[in-house]
């Protein structure tokens, strides 16, 4: 039996949810798939991590015991897509195919039918609430920023995330649905082919969530500045640096990352040095104007565009995150010209990652300050108390959300 998208996706929903993978490393499931059913898998699979939960009370009165993994995401995938409104005839049976097909799960494909067609007599998670974060990061985030609020942020997790774009500066693009945000992005909806809209092919803009878009206007280039984008891949903000005129330095050290940011300064036609290195044992030539430091980190304000994240992390990394984090700041500040200015960002809502990491640099720094002027369209209600933007997935939450960061500008 040949795979098909639905096989793909349960397949990597074992990947996820049986053997702690990413989505990223799960792509072995997609091989064979024309381009389309590829992207159609990695939708489902999505739409299916969004729901684990309200999907699994749905299914848990029509089974007596939990069955084997493929079989129950089998019957999650099918049960998301009944929800959604697909045809129950053409879910139940491909769901009942890829059951009858295992090579050990083949006897409970009957199990599979009956369940789902008592599913089929109302698809519906009716009132229950969107699926939570795990405990280890909830907790957290509701000391933090408040149940509310924290409620907000899984309704809006809960949805596909819409798709920004940031505009070359002077490109005029007309895309047809397009809603210019105040930040100066413009947002499509979820799952538009992206290759397929106006200006791709001349590089008049890039995918690029809305919130990591601010770093580099936070950071403010100048043209001719010489500056470094420091844990650059995949390149959102180096297209950003060179648009803008600098003098870019890309460093990261992760070779296969680096490939798309070479592919989208091609595409572009922008400039821009690429390093592959270590920034721990690399050493610049030269002091920099400015420097942008997009560290690694827990990703945690991402979800809402990596559902897999919930299922594979638990908070155990955070520690050692926190620590090159800090190590990282350090150092990019010995490479800053007298003056210079480092804007320091993470894609997290966890405060060791962003206003704790701030508050330990300033100490460890004397005449370090917060430069506390906002980027153009930034709402000043996200200005963080100590200085910075925190940025969540709760603002815009009527147009999406966005994704979480924390930014900073920092001057001598």
């Amino acid at each position: 039996m040949a795979r098909t998208a639905r096989a793909a996706a349960v397949a990597m929903l074992d990947g996820v949810l049986g053997e702690g993978l990413l989505l990223s490393q799960c792509e072995a499931a997609l091989t064979g798939l024309s381009p389309a059913d590829r992207a159609r898998a990695q939708r489902l699979t999505a739409q299916v991590l969004r729901h684990v939960e309200p999907t699994d009370r749905l299914l848990k009165p029509f089974l007596r015991k939990a069955p084997p993994l493929t079989v129950l995401n089998t019957l999650r995938l099918a049960t998301v897509e009944l929800v959604l409104g697909e045809a129950a005839h053409g879910v139940v049976n491909e769901a009942v195919n890829i059951v009858l097909h295992h090579r050990r799960h083949g006897a409970l494909s009957g199990l599979v039918n009956a369940v789902l067609r008592r599913v089929a007599e109302n698809p519906s998670f009716g009132k229950q609430p969107p699926q939570r974060l795990p405990f280890w990061l909830r907790k957290p985030l509701v000391d933090a920023w408040g149940k509310p609020a924290v409620t907000l942020m899984e309704a809006v997790q809960a949805a596909p995330a819409p798709v920004d774009l940031t505009l070359r500066p002077g490109r005029d693009v007309g895309i047809e649905g397009a809603e210019a945000l105040p930040t100066g992005s413009l947002r499509l909806a979820p799952g538009v082919q992206v290759s397929a809209l106006p200006g791709y092919a001349t590089g008049d803009w890039w995918v690029q969530d809305a919130a990591a878009a601010l770093a580099v206007p936070l950071l403010a280039p100048q043209a001719g500045e010489r500056v470094l984008d420091l844990c650059a891949a995949p390149g959102g903000k180096t297209l950003q640096l060179a648009a803008a005129g600098a003098q870019v330095t890309a460093l990261d050290v992760n070779e296969s990352r680096m490939t798309r940011l070479r592919d989208n300064l091609a595409r572009t036609g922008l400039v821009a040095e690429v390093v592959v290195a270590d920034a721990l044992d690399w050493q610049p030539e030269a002091p920099f104007d400015a420097i942008l430091l997009d560290a690694p980190c827990s990703a945690t304000g991402t979800i809402r565009r990596h559902p897999d994240l919930p299922f594979v992390k638990d908070g155990t990394e955070l520690e050692a995150l926190v620590t090159l984090q800090a190590a990282l700041i350090d150092r990019a500040l010995g490479w800053l010209k007298p003056g210079g200015r480092l804007v320091f960002c993470t894609c997290s809502l966890l405060p060791e990652e962003g206003e704790a990491q701030l508050a330990a640099a300033l100490a460890r720094h004397p005449g370090l300050r917060v430069d506390d002027t906002l980027p153009p369209g930034a709402d000043p209600a996200w200005r963080a108390p100590a200085g910075g933007l925190r940025l969540r997935p709760d603002y815009w939450a009527d147009r999406g959300g966005m994704d979480g960061f924390f930014m900073a500008r920092l001057a001598r």
